[in-house]
């Protein structure tokens, strides 16, 4: 007898015509759905007010997750749209949930197949695309009748009133005085010598707040020249709007959306003299400072320090101060400082550490006092005792489910032999069902239950130091820097920079559970969601990073 397939319902809104009501009317016509056709709910993922262009949403991914770990045998949802507008997308979803052995169906379309996803991806990404034609003309005829084509910028306030038809008036802007005010304090201060950083670090200790309530840091002031970005470069402080200077993309890796200039021939641009807060002559004096100092920079550019800024190390983005919180990053051509303090000015660690010293200290670290006899034994000793207790648990458990399963079998074999005896088949119609329906989930929790956890090889220790070993010596070719960062990365979590004295002091945050899969890559490791790497076949032990000084 087929048992009732496990489902897993989904939904999502978008934030721009529908509200988070929409979710629960989604998911309400997808439960009577479920309960019509006689297939039991398991799980209910969701996304509020997230765009379906892209799979980087915390309810899909949960979803994907839980799919390949084999915890339901469908997915419904409402439409395809829900799931996804981006076609690689939802034909990557198709092939993982096909692969996972999960149907995917939804109310609108019925069961999903490739033609579906081929014909209603496209339709989508069209949609979008439409869509998105449709918002540009609307902003651009905004623009054109000299209103905000979208965001507001600092030194002015949205300007919130009713037109005549009732309706809200968009794209209206009004002078904020106390924050004009600012803008010519910059602009002054620029003009005298005074550099963006300089700016930044006045305006934090007179406790002006910047753009959305932020602290002042120097690249909202200096900006890109190019890209018109930044207080310096902000042209509606001269009364002159300037609109589609930037397109925006989406990196299909990450989903992230990315800016890129566009022609100056697509520019649209709008005088609106009304909202100047800077007069033209000081303008022109920023400008020819800016000017003044973009020729010295390609002779900066052939020097070390020029390389270095753009160049990536092995520590990159794992460095925090240990004061504020912030990162560190190179300030000179062999030396790394809190950010915070040289951008902004509000954190007072002040001290600067050699990178090439760092980078050193930290791997002789990880070779020493990562896997030192006392913490892989601390390591070691909670493993086991994690894995105990879920061994015990898992056994109990699926002992339990065995001595059922065997129950019912024999319970099935009795009600078979009444039947061959004469015992009329109405009388055992429903019990029989009941228990080949149980006794069919039965055989799916016996089929999924996890093989025993791996023991740590008591070796481990010594082909950790090993592995590091060739790690170190390989940070020498700079043509595999990158990946031997990364390398570095399933190792580390942050290095921390704590001023003690005159001194900072480094404290090293390893994840010991990325060391058994940098030890043995063959052993499957999944990730929780803080990004923390967990052992799949230990049902819900993680292992906390551990810290320690070097």
């Amino acid at each position: 007898m087929p048992h009732s397939p496990r489902v897993a319902l989904y939904a999502r809104y978008s934030s721009d015509h529908q509200r988070e009501a929409s979710i629960e009317d989604q998911l309400r016509l997808c439960r009577e759905r479920c309960a019509k056709e006689g297939w039991t709910v398991t799980a209910v993922y969701k996304d509020s007010a997230v765009s379906g262009a892209s799979l980087l949403r915390p309810g899909i991914q949960a979803l994907i997750e839980a799919a390949r770990r084999g915890q339901f045998d469908m997915i419904v949802a409402e439409a395809m749209d829900r799931l996804s507008r981006d076609q690689e997308d939802i034909a990557g979803l198709y092939k993982r949930m096909e692969f996972a052995g999960v149907r995917i169906t939804t109310l609108s379309e019925g069961e999903i197949n490739n033609l579906h996803v081929g014909l209603k991806g496209t339709m989508n990404a069209l949609f979008l695309k439409d869509l998105a034609d449709k918002t540009r003309r609307g902003l651009r005829g905004r623009v054109e009748a000299g209103k905000s084509g979208g965001g507001n910028s600092y030194g002015y306030d949205v300007l919130k009133k009713l037109g005549e038809d009732g309706d809200p008036l968009r794209g209206e802007r009004v002078i904020n005085q106390r924050e004009a005010d600012v803008i010519s304090r910059i602009f002054r201060d620029y003009a005298d010598g005074a550099s963006p950083r300089a700016i930044a670090y006045q305006l934090n200790e007179d406790q002006i707040s910047g753009p959305r309530g932020r602290d002042w840091g120097q690249s909202t002031i200096n900006g890109n020249r190019q890209r018109g970005t930044g207080i310096l470069n902000n042209e509606l402080y001269i009364g002159r709007m300037v609109w589609n200077r930037l397109r925006y993309i989406k990196d299909p890796e990450t989903g992230k959306r990315i800016s890129r200039p566009n022609p100056e021939e697509d520019w649209i641009i709008k005088d609106v003299p009304h909202h100047r807060l800077v007069d033209q002559g000081l303008w022109d004096a920023v400008k020819a400072r800016q000017g003044t100092l973009d020729q010295r920079r390609p002779m900066q550019d052939n020097n070390a320090l020029g390389g270095y800024r753009r160049a990536k190390y092995l520590l990159s983005g794992l460095l925090k101060c240990g004061k504020c919180g912030g990162g560190f990053s190179m300030y000179s051509r062999t030396h790394v400082a809190c950010s915070t303090r040289r951008n902004k000015g509000t954190c007072d660690n002040a001290l600067t550490m050699d990178r090439q010293s760092l980078e050193a200290t930290v791997m002789e670290g990880l070779k020493s006092r990562l896997m030192e006899p006392a913490y892989f034994r601390e390591f070691c000793a909670e493993y086991t005792r994690d894995i105990n207790r879920s061994r015990k648990a898992q056994v109990a458990s699926l002992a339990a489910q065995r001595r059922e399963y065997d129950k019912i079998d024999k319970e099935v074999d009795k009600l078979v032999d009444a039947l061959c005896q004469g015992i009329p088949a109405a009388k055992v119609k429903d019990r029989m069902i009941t228990l080949e329906q149980r006794k069919g989930d039965l055989e799916i929790i016996l089929s999924q239950a996890a093989v025993p956890a791996p023991l740590l090889h008591p070796n481990m220790a010594d082909a950790y130091a090993e592995k590091l070993e060739r790690l170190t010596d390989s940070l020498n070719d700079p043509e595999i820097l990158t990946q031997a960062s990364e390398t570095l990365r399933s190792l580390i979590e942050a290095v921390i920079l704590l001023p003690v004295g005159d001194r900072l002091e480094i404290e090293l945050v390893g994840d010991l559970a990325g060391i058994l899969h940098f030890v043995d890559p063959t052993k499957n490791t999944a990730t929780d969601k803080s990004g923390r790497r967990q052992f799949p076949l230990v049902a819900g032990i993680g292992f906390e990073p551990m810290t320690f000084r070097l």
